[in-house]
């Protein structure tokens, strides 16, 4: 089985693929972080409260 699976991994130009994903991993993290860090403190205190609001 490892065998087959490091053939695979020697095939020409698949090399870039993880690099490729690593990449979108961390641009998505890095972009929702910023995303989170930049909510007003009312917004995140309302949204807290949200789930013991009797509508």
């Amino acid at each position: 089985m490892l065998k087959f699976v490091k053939h695979t991994m020697d095939s020409d130009g698949i090399e870039i693929y993880p690099i490729i994903s690593l990449s979108i991993f961390f641009v998505v993290f890095v972009a929702y972080f910023i995303y989170a860090m930049t909510y007003k403190k009312e917004t995140i205190k309302e949204l807290s409260e949200l789930p013991f609001k009797d509508n």
